[in-house]
């Protein structure tokens, strides 16, 4: 599909180039979020047209039927922008039924798209995978490891090329340079997003970033990743150090390994603190002291410890102690630490470090409770009220790192009597970007400078958390704006993230060695995003590698290109991944509530409620069907069954299902011959086709309308084998049906296994057991689950779990839980 679209975009290249000088032939566009948006969300695309006057009107049209559902005026008009003579946005916020559609207008249309609570879901874990590919030490995708000598010291009150082992951490981009200042920062965007939203994550991935579940949530798995390196990183009390490995890493693209011309065989240099300008060639950078450093090291090792404290309490302790650390040296020696380089000017130029040591005094508050931390988070707060960016039309690269001050929302969470003040200094900077941004149809008010998807990810975190402190939704639409211009609603027309959405214009062709040179998909990456012409014009070393694909929407304003001989505008860095896994964590716990998604399926339903349901599925066996009926009955419960074609229509069954349908039980489907969808190990690959699928799921439905069950009334489909992926999810949605799957965490689903399985092999004793453990061991127990078992198991399984079932359900109902209908859980 990207194929056809590269294609076209050349043959619009062309028609440019030919046309170029003369009259333009009038065309317009329809720029949306391709993920799609959330029901009661604010919903608006972007119209942008060349040579032509703005229409009156624009439709919302079913995507399957045809049919218009909604129509919208385009309102007043916003006039020209980037590419385009004249804007308007297409607000169609008022409609908010779920389903797929397109807009139209004129003769402009634009791509499909849905609308669903579960737009978001599954997002924050795709970007997990890019920040896995990121990983310094052992790599989980190349399974091997690189820049394990890392490295010998600089600068430091050691001897210069003194040996330390800091192997671990991040690359920064697709140079292999590790920072301090983006590591730090990105550990703790990924611990907030668990601790804030940790019901949106799964658990696929081992520690070590390999396939496999080790009961621990994979983005908690990558966070200690991050704190692992940071403790390398700063050893001991008055020991820190700020970066490996400097810019005569850029010679050229190549994946990761052990690199030999930093002058002592395979170690990279590592740079201490010393709080003075360094450079080891012609630049030297205007570092003033440690601060920024410091405080970014001490309020990732704070919330680490909050989130550890009880399940690795050793580890936290440690975390703990470096905190308190970190902070003294920040304390001792204020000012700016920024990043070095030794061929070219290029550096992280930080310029503040105040709102550092604000969000390391707040989160060391919150662990130890001691007023002269809260103290200093206030004083630190009023030095920098406003992120000095906000508003501005440029900075220097990272000159306002991390683009938005962090402490604000950390203290306001600790300080009750400072919340409103701390909410007003954000409302003072989005006001700013507020004031620019409502001038243009795009609503965008940040700056076209290096990194402007990193600013716009930023910026809108801080609109969320106004959001949240403020209780208002004054900026709303612009904080939506920032979301939906990430994913399509640009000039451009792209998303910013490669892989997202699967069947989206995305990036093909990013800076990235792992993809030019290993042929490895970057999925998740955030690239830089779109710079001000005439930085791009001014830079060294570009080249692009194919025609641009986006000619027809540069412009003299900003320049984006997907092609991998552009650094400034097409390279994915971690740091911005990392800070947008929160920002989907956001928007996908937004969606569900206080539900749970893997893979687009609702496997969770409310999980503040302590209310459950029992579900049951069935393809060849039923011998426990009757067992089952009486315990619910006897226990006045109502379960749901989801049964394979296969099952319905058994003669042997009929009854069965009679009377589980006047019993008042949830009926569904199972798939008609139980085929598996996707690969048990590779679980992207699929097995079926969308039209096996749709038949084999239609099949189904017949035999249950046979049986006097309606698809009206069975709305959720439960797939065959519990096992799908996200496409088979979005061929649910295409079919008007919803997906779901039983709640991970408990070993329930182990019913149906035998002995001559193996390890495989649960006994109805550990079955039992884990429900128990796993119901007293979690916060929100069994909250809004969907606790499965089976309703017939092999004949070789002698010992049959549905005998525990009266057991089970009595021992839960002890423990408060309320067994509902698969609706009363799920709505």
């Amino acid at each position: 599909m990207k194929n056809a679209r590269l294609f076209a975009a050349y043959l619009l290249f062309l028609l440019f180039i030919a046309t170029n000088g003369h009259a333009q032939t009038p065309a317009a566009w329809i720029r949306i979020n391709q993920l799609g948006y959330l029901p009661g969300g604010v919903k608006v695309a972007v119209w942008g047209g060349k040579g032509m006057a703005q229409p009156h009107t624009f439709q919302l049209v079913a995507a399957g039927t045809g049919k218009v559902v909604f129509t919208g005026s385009t309102g007043k008009p916003f006039g020209a922008y980037g590419p385009f003579d004249q804007t308007c946005r297409l607000d169609f916020s008022a409609y908010s039924s779920p389903g797929k559609y397109y807009l139209k207008t004129g003769s402009a249309t634009s791509p499909v798209f849905r609308i669903g609570d579960n737009v978001y879901a599954s997002t924050p874990d795709f970007l997990l995978r890019y920040m896995r590919q990121q990983r310094s030490g052992f790599n989980p995708i190349l399974r091997d490891s690189c820049h394990t000598h890392d490295g010998y010291t600089m600068y430091g009150p050691m001897p210069d090329s003194t040996h330390i082992d800091v192997a671990g951490g991040w690359h920064d981009a697709t140079d292999y340079l590790q920072y301090v200042t983006t590591s730090a920062n990105a550990t703790f965007h990924l611990l907030a997003a668990y601790r804030d939203f940790p019901g949106v994550f799964e658990d696929r991935y081992a520690a070590n970033g390999l396939p496999g579940s080790n009961h621990i949530s994979d983005v908690m798995d990558e966070a200690k990743w991050g704190l692992d390196w940071l403790l390398k990183m700063h050893p001991s009390d008055n020991v820190m150090f700020n970066q490996v490995a400097d810019d005569r890493d850029h010679k050229g693209l190549r994946l990761p390994g052990e690199d030999n011309f930093y002058g002592k065989g395979f170690e990279r240099p590592v740079y201490f603190c010393t709080g003075t300008p360094q450079g080891l060639g012609k630049y030297k950078n205007k570092s003033t002291g440690v601060a920024s450093t410091a405080g970014k090291f001490s309020s990732a090792f704070a919330l680490g410890y909050d989130l550890l404290k009880t399940t690795s309490p050793g580890y936290a302790a440690l975390l703990k102690t470096r905190a308190i650390s970190a902070w003294q040296m920040g304390q001792q020696q204020p000012g700016v630490c920024q990043t070095a380089s030794v061929l070219s000017p290029y550096i992280y130029a930080e310029d503040n470090w105040t709102d550092d040591m604000e969000l390391a005094a707040a989160q060391l508050y919150g662990i130890t409770k001691e007023t002269a931390y809260r103290q200093a988070a206030t004083r630190y707060a009023s030095e920098e009220k406003v992120t000095p960016w906000l508003g501005a039309d440029t900075a220097n690269h990272y000159q306002w790192y991390p683009f938005i001050n962090l402490g604000h929302y950390a203290l306001a969470q600790e300080d009750a009597a400072k919340k409103a003040l701390l909410t007003e200094y954000y409302e003072t900077g989005i006001q700013r970007v507020w004031n620019k941004a409502k001038q243009n149809a795009f609503y965008r008010g940040i700056p076209f400078i290096w990194c402007s998807n990193n600013l716009t990810t930023a910026f809108a975190i801080q609109c969320y958390w106004y959001r949240q402190l403020s209780n208002k939704k004054t900026f709303e639409a612009l904080e939506q704006a920032n979301i939906d211009w990430l994913f399509g609603c640009n000039p451009w027309g792209t998303s910013m993230v490669y892989g997202l959405p699967a069947n989206g214009d995305f990036p093909s062709d990013p800076h990235a060695a792992f993809s030019a040179i290993g042929h490895y998909p970057v999925d998740g990456g955030l690239v830089d995003g779109p710079v001000y012409t005439n930085i791009y014009k001014n830079l060294i070393g570009i080249r692009l590698s194919a025609p641009d694909e986006y000619a027809a929407f540069q412009s003299d304003l900003a320049v984006y290109h997907d092609d991998v001989g552009d650094y400034s505008t097409n390279e994915p860095t971690m740091d911005g991944t990392a800070s947008l896994v929160y920002l989907m964590a956001a928007k996908a716990q937004e969606g569900a509530g206080k539900r749970q998604y893997d893979h687009g399926g609702l496997i969770r339903g409310d999980s503040s409620k302590k209310q459950l349901v029992l579900v049951f599925t069935g393809d060849e066996f039923a011998d426990g069907a009757q067992v089952i009926r009486h315990t619910l009955r006897q226990q006045h419960v109502k379960a749901a069954f989801f049964f394979t074609g296969k099952f319905y229509q058994q003669p042997a069954n009929q009854a069965l299902i009679r009377q589980l349908k006047a019993d008042g039980h949830y009926l569904g489907a199972h798939g008609d011959q139980h085929l598996l969808y996707c690969d048990w190990q590779h679980r992207d690959s699929l097995l079926v086709t969308e039209k096996q699928f749709t038949d084999d799921l239609q099949a189904n439905y017949t035999k249950m309308a046979a049986a006097g069950i309606s698809k009206e009334e069975a709305p959720w489909f439960l797939p065959a084998y519990e096992w799908y992926n996200d496409t088979i999810a979005a061929w649910t949605a295409n079919a008007g049906l919803r997906l779901i799957n039983f709640t991970p965490g408990t070993r329930s689903n182990a019913d149906y296994t035998y002995p001559e399985l193996g390890k495989q092999y649960r006994t109805s004793a550990e079955i039992y057991q884990s429900v128990l453990q796993f119901e007293s061991a979690r916060p929100a127990g069994l909250n809004g689950f969907l606790l499965l078992t089976h309703i017939g198991t092999d004949p070789r399984r002698k010992d049959k779990f549905y005998k525990r079932l009266d057991a089970l359900i009595s021992t839960l109902k002890q423990r408060g839980y309320h067994f509902s209908s698969l609706n009363q859980v799920l709505q």
